[in-house]
């Protein structure tokens, strides 16, 4: 029990570390009036403390309007066949906001709060922190079920989280 206890506290402690110091980089989100949600379809200046990027390798930027939005979108990029995703190699750069902060950082260093009584112009959503202590502090604060880092969210969890299961 101690070594399992003691296992997943360098695991979330390295999660840490690492998410800081990617936010630590220096991201932009470009947005502006204009900035539609690929999935979506509204405006994402709207609601800025929720807006998620996707930089692809031949120059595109798509805009979301929350983290569930681009997750969506990066678990089925052939669903948006007309962007021209065909690998994990066409994404360079992946980000969504951090929800205290408002600072672009790095989703795959993020840590994300499943089950929060807080919700996006999506519905149902994930909230995105830079640090696992921060979405802790949240979750405790807002009913969150569960906080995970970005490969542990699953399509099953984001049709959950869209209705559709």
């Amino acid at each position: 029990m101690y070594k399992k206890l003691f296992t997943s506290l360098v695991i979330a402690s390295s999660l840490s570390l690492i998410s800081t110091l990617a936010a630590n980089e220096s991201y932009k989100m470009d947005y502006d009036k204009e900035s539609t949600c690929i999935v979506r379809k509204i405006k994402v200046y709207q609601e800025p403390k929720w807006v998620a990027k996707v930089a692809l390798t031949n120059g595109k930027k798509l805009f979301f309007s929350s983290p569930k939005s681009m997750i969506e979108f990066y678990q089925t990029p052939g669903k948006w066949f007309d962007i021209g995703v065909k690998s994990e190699d066409d994404f360079k750069e992946i980000l969504v906001t951090d929800f205290d902060t408002l600072k672009p950082i790095n989703a795959r260093g993020a840590f994300f709060v499943y089950g929060s009584n807080v919700t996006s112009p999506a519905g149902d959503d994930l909230v995105a922190f830079a640090t696992y202590e921060a979405a802790k502090n949240f979750a405790s604060n807002h009913n969150g079920k569960r906080v995970m880092a970005f490969n542990q969210i699953s399509d099953a969890l984001i049709r959950l989280l869209n209705g559709k299961i």
